[in-house]
């Protein structure tokens, strides 16, 4: 499967992204993928491949494209240069809530020219991505049908900005993945979450990964949980399909 690199005009600028079409299939339901901090590399491209080829049109964007070109990080070497920490740090900076949802109605008006289902997308988020991908769902209620977060930080926090405070928005079906050890998602914004999501009739689904670590989806970190990661993908397949978005 080769990806397609496109660019997509936002209200911002130009977002470059990627997009996957799996192969020998016609129109399929449409996939947003929230990156973690890192961004798009490797180890991205090859999961949003996977997901494509269970039958869905998936679209990796580039969320940093404000701050312009840069090369890919190298998550081992960010973890041990400060140069490249640093680096990073100002790629975060770059963006908020408020901007990758500025961003996220032009990914899913190109969504929507790829597939008759276009109108109704499923997203999915990790780490920094999962919150982005919770927001979405409440910013665009009509047009989310599933979303999902896996060992995402900062869902319920005090920020005026938190997720958690959206949720009387959401009308997608919700899954969360939380890593069992996470030092980003402590157990009191997992209660303030559960609490918000309940209290809005979310249709949602939290699970906890005993003994998985934040990251554990990512093959290029040192905590990647090859079995905590296959339950991943069961997982997020199954709420597709729950929600209507059907792949192969």
């Amino acid at each position: 499967m080769n990806p397609k690199k496109i660019n997509i005009t936002t209200l911002d600028g130009i977002a470059d992204c990627y997009i996957f079409h799996p192969p020998d299939k016609g129109k399929c339901p449409g996939v947003i993928i929230y990156p973690d901090a890192f961004g798009i590399r490797p180890a991205l491209l090859e999961m949003a491949e996977r997901l494509s080829s269970n039958g869905y049109d998936v679209l990796l964007p580039n969320l940093f494209y404000r701050a312009g070109p840069y090369p890919p990080f190298d998550p081992q070497a960010v973890f041990k240069d400060e140069t490249e920490r640093d680096r990073l740090m100002a790629l975060m900076r770059s963006i908020n809530h408020g901007l990758v949802m500025r961003d996220t109605s032009a990914f899913l008006d190109y969504l929507a020219g790829q597939s008759p289902a276009g109108s109704k997308v499923g997203c999915v988020g990790y780490c920094m991505g999962g919150g982005f991908a919770l927001t979405a769902a409440a910013t665009f209620p009509d047009r989310v049908a599933a979303a999902a977060s896996f060992h995402g930080g900062n869902l319920a926090t005090d920020r005026p900005d938190s997720p958690h405070l959206l949720a009387g928005k959401i009308r997608a079906r919700v899954y969360i993945g939380v890593a069992g050890i996470d030092p980003h998602f402590p157990e009191s914004e997992k209660e303030r979450l559960q609490a918000a999501l309940q209290a809005a009739g979310v249709r949602y689904h939290l699970e906890v990964y005993p003994a998985a670590r934040h990251g554990f989806t990512m093959t290029d970190l040192p905590v990647y949980d090859r079995e905590a990661c296959e339950r991943h993908w069961q997982c997020l397949l199954q709420l597709f399909r729950e929600a209507g978005l059907y792949g192969s």
